[in-house]
C-alpha cells in the first residue's frame, strides 16, 4: 500500500500544476486586463503594467486551481474535463489546494505591495466570487449561475484600469458591463453543446432545466443585449467612429452565429458560436484600443 501511494504521488508533474491554472482562460483575461490598462492612460507606467499583470495573473490562476479542486468529482463525469489532473486523481488534492492558495496569496500580496490596495481588494473579491460563490454554490444551485457569477469573470478590464489609475470610474465599469453581457450567450452556447454531460453530472445548467429551445432563445436575446452594450462606448464619447465601424462589423458576425444557434438547425452551431465569441470579445476590445490610440495620435499631431 505504501509503494502504491508513493507511485501515485510520483505520477504528477509540474505541467499538471500549470494545467490547474487554466492558462488559456487566464491569457484571455490578461489581454482584457491589459486593454483596461492601456485605455486608462496613453502610456501607463511599466511597474503598474508588469506587477499588475503578474499579480492579477497569479490570482486568476489560483482561482482556476480552486475551481479544479471544488469541481474534481464533476470534472470526472464530463468528457470535456475528464482528463484534468484532479479528475484522474493523478495529482493529490492537498497539493492542488496548497498550489491554489500559494498563487492566490502571492498574487493579492503583490498587487497590494507594488500596485495599489484598491486593485488588490477588487481582485480578491473576484477570486472569492469565482472560486467560492460561483463554483461552490451558484453553479449547482441555479440555472442563472452564469448570469450571476458573470460579475467575477467580467472584472479583468476594471482591474487593469484601477491598477493604473488607483480609482474607479464609469469607463472601466462600462468595460466590465460589456463582458458581463457577453458571458451568457458565450457560455450557454457551450452548455447547449454539452447538455447531456451536464445532465448526467446533475448540474442545473439552463439547457438542462429549461430545455434547448429556451436556451437558444436566451442566446439570441442576450446577444442583442451584448450588441447594445458594445455601442455604449461610442454613445458616451469614450470612443469614436473607428470603433463604431469595427464593432458593428464584429456585432454583425456575432449575431449571425447567434441566429444559427437560435434556429437550431445546425447541431455544430453552438460550439462554433462559442469559439467565435472568444475571438469576438477580443476583437471588441482590440478595436476599442485601436480607436483610442488613433484618436490620441491625431490629437498629438
Amino acid at each position: 500500500m505504501e509503494r502504491a501511494a508513493v507511485g501515485h504521488l510520483a505520477g504528477w508533474s509540474w505541467r499538471d500544476l500549470y494545467t490547474l491554472c487554466k492558462p488559456r482562460v487566464v491569457a484571455v483575461m490578461l489581454v482584457c486586463t491589459l486593454v483596461g490598462m492601456l485605455l486608462a492612460a496613453p502610456l501607463p507606467g511599466a511597474a503598474a503594467v508588469v506587477f499588475g499583470l503578474a499579480g492579477i495573473g497569479m490570482a486568476a490562476g489560483g482561482a482556476a486551481a480552486f475551481n479544479h479542486v471544488v469541481d474534481r468529482r464533476l470534472d470526472a463525469m464530463m468528457l470535456r474535463t475528464a482528463g484534468r489532473p484532479l479528475a484522474t486523481q493523478r495529482l493529490p488534492t492537498g497539493l492542488a489546494l496548497c498550489w491554489a492558495t500559494l498563487l492566490s496569496v502571492c498574487g493579492i500580496g503583490l498587487l497590494a505591495w507594488q500596485v495599489n490596495p484598491l486593485t488588490a481588494w477588487l481582485t480578491l473579491g473576484s477570486l472569492i466570487g469565482y472560486a467560492l460563490i460561483y463554483t461552490a454554490f451558484l453553479k449547482h444551485a441555479t440555472p442563472q449561475n452564469i448570469v450571476i457569477g458573470g460579475v467575477a469573470g467580467a472584472a479583468p478590464p476594471l482591474l487593469g484600469w484601477t491598477a493604473v489609475t488607483g480609482q474607479l470610474g464609469p469607463e472601466p465599469l462600462l468595460l466590465m458591463l460589456i463582458i458581463f453581457a457577453w458571458t451568457p450567450p458565450h457560455f450557454w452556447a457551450l452548455a447547449i453543446h454539452k447538455r447531456d454531460e451536464y445532465a448526467r453530472a446533475g448540474v442545473p445548467m439552463l439547457p438542462v432545466t429549461h430545455g434547448e429551445a429556451f436556451t437558444r432563445l436566451q442566446v439570441w436575446l442576450y446577444g442583442w443585449l451584448t450588441v447594445a452594450v458594445t455601442l455604449l462606448p461610442f454613445a458616451i464619447g469614450m470612443s469614436g467612429a473607428l470603433y463604431l465601424v469595427g464593432v458593428m462589423a464584429l456585432n454583425a458576425r456575432f449575431m449571425v452565429w447567434n441566429w444559427r444557434v437560435w434556429r437550431g438547425r445546425d447541431p455544430q452551431a453552438p460550439l462554433a458560436a462559442f469559439w467565435f465569441s472568444i475571438r469576438y470579445i477580443l476583437g471588441v476590445f482590440g478595436v476599442l484600443l485601436l480607436d483610442h490610440y488613433a484618436a490620441a495620435w491625431m490629437l498629438a499631431g
